[in-house]
């Protein structure tokens, strides 16, 4: 994959312009795209809802590239490389994990399939990718694991059992998050990890001026995130060699600051 530039802004119109005169093949889609997402924009009355009405959408067409995933082999590529890289940085079968926008679970039926039984929890807030998410379930034959697959309309987890989950994940969720929808999940994931747990995230990264595009696509830079977590009380890590495997967003691992910790 080619080396991830940190510097463009693809909200620009110059970048646009010069982007379509090199890839003249993908105007069409583009402008598809950007037709629907102004439709669905119009119609709903905040992110949350637009989203869902993407991912309505997109799951129709494909609950593989719904997620990001041109097609099934890369669909399971991409689910093996999460799940090789929590396992190699601290994820055990004991653990009790949190998947925060599982989709039809890409890397969740690894997750299912390597946890104790009952220990995964998945939540998105599109029914229609929960959907596909039970039938790979039943593909996999991980119904006695027990995993529990739930939709939600928001990121403040109200719901859940306070200092419960040892891993939160959330893989391409805040690379499609305003930054407003990112500080709920900050202000609030807190309370259901566990003392010593730990909450990996991936986003899109720049070193200019956060922007979107589409209101689909959201980059920011590594110091705006990790101030928005410490915001919160939480302490946030870069993961340096998350940058070395071949995927174009970047990682941080958040835990709880050390004076949570010292009390456990």
């Amino acid at each position: 994959m080619p080396r991830k530039n940190l510097t463009v802004n693809r909200s620009r119109l110059s970048h646009r312009i010069a982007y379509a005169l090199r890839h003249p093949g993908r105007v069409p889609a583009h402008l598809r795209r950007a037709g629907r997402d102004a439709w669905l924009r119009y119609r709903s009355p905040d992110h949350v809802s637009y989203y869902r009405a993407v991912m309505r959408s997109d799951t129709a067409r494909s609950p593989e590239s719904a997620v990001g995933s041109a097609c099934r082999e890369r669909w399971l590529a991409l689910g093996a490389m999460q799940f090789d890289y929590l396992v190699s940085h601290g994820l055990t079968t004991r653990d009790r994990m949190l998947e925060i926008g599982c989709g039809n679970l890409r890397a969740g039926w690894r997750f299912i399939r390597y946890l104790d039984t009952g220990h995964y929890y998945g939540i998105d807030i599109s029914p229609d990718i929960l959907f596909a998410a039970q039938d790979t379930v039943a593909e996999f034959d991980l119904c006695d694991k027990r995993p529990t697959l739930t939709p939600v309309r928001d990121l403040t987890f109200a719901f859940l059992p306070d200092a419960h989950f040892t891993v939160v994940h959330a893989h391409s969720v805040f690379s499609h998050s305003p930054i407003e929808v990112i500080e709920e999940c900050f202000a609030h994931v807190g309370r259901i990890l566990h003392p010593n747990g730990w909450f990996d995230f991936t986003f899109g990264r720049t070193e200019k001026e956060a922007h979107h595009v589409l209101r689909e696509d959201f980059y920011y830079r590594t110091a705006t995130l990790v101030a928005l977590a410490e915001k919160h009380g939480l302490r946030a890590r870069f993961m340096d060699d998350w940058e070395e495997l071949p995927h174009g967003q970047s990682k941080i691992r958040v835990t709880h600051g050390s004076e949570v910790a010292a009390r456990r």
